[in-house]
């Protein structure tokens, strides 16, 4: 189905009412999964026409990611990328940990950005930041959608080198999945139990009795609706 390329109208808007010369596009990757990091791109592109094709990572095919990747890391001004560990995302829960990771994706630009459009319509970034929240940003704004390329590709290839280098975690084909729920994930889980990389506060647990001692709980309101969306699982 053909799709409207992303533009530079929010970020032009953003110029024309706050005065911002900087705007950095913001977007997360693994928020869904069950092992490994949250991910996030800070991307500062300027209003430079983007390369072809540019859009939002999950209408990407692997193959067109992997390659549209390096081009735009040469092609932004500025970008940089910030994690939130499982075990961080275990003591803080998500949205904290979200915040933890644009924050240091952020303080990892050369220049402080002046405002910060951010995909989705929740902004778990706050104060100091301004912040302009976009549903489907990295469908409609240009630098969020090559942050979005940027962090999907850089954390897919984290996993897949973590899946082939641990011992450990050869069975849960991180390669193939990223750590997001798959029959052979959840496979692995039932034999093996949990890695070190694995979020020990998501649902998945509850259903694996062998394992449930292991489970972390978080008493709060976030908890329980993060790992409702564990137990259904996201696409990836």
């Amino acid at each position: 189905m053909p799709y409207e390329p992303p533009t530079h109208t929010v970020e032009r808007s953003l110029r024309a009412t706050t005065g911002a010369r900087t705007v950095a596009g913001v977007d997360e990757v693994g928020r869904g999964a069950w092992a490994g990091p949250v991910t996030v791109c800070a991307a500062v592109t300027g209003l430079r026409r983007p390369p072809e094709g540019l859009t939002d990572s999950k209408l990407l095919t692997p193959r067109r990611r992997a390659e549209l990747a390096p081009v735009l890391r040469s092609w932004v001004t500025a970008y940089a990328l910030g994690d939130a560990s499982p075990q961080e995302i275990d003591d803080l829960g998500m949205t904290a940990a979200l915040r933890l990771a644009a924050v240091r994706a952020l303080e990892g630009l050369p220049v402080r950005p002046d405002a910060v459009i951010l995909d989705g319509k929740h902004d778990y970034l706050g104060a100091p930041w301004k912040v302009r929240t976009v549903i489907k940003g990295d469908q409609s704004c240009i630098a969020v959608a090559a942050a979005s390329v940027i962090a999907k590709v850089h954390r897919d290839r984290m996993m897949a080198e973590l899946g082939a280098a641990s011992e450990e975690c050869t069975d849960f084909a991180f390669g193939a999945n990223a750590g997001y729920p798959s029959p052979v994930h959840r496979a692995a889980l039932e034999e093996r139990g949990p890695t070190a990389h694995h979020r020990l506060s998501w649902a998945y647990l509850d259903a694996l009795p062998r394992w449930q001692h292991l489970k972390k709980v978080r008493f709060s309101a976030e908890a329980a609706a993060l790992e409702s969306g564990g137990q259904l699982g996201f696409e990836f």
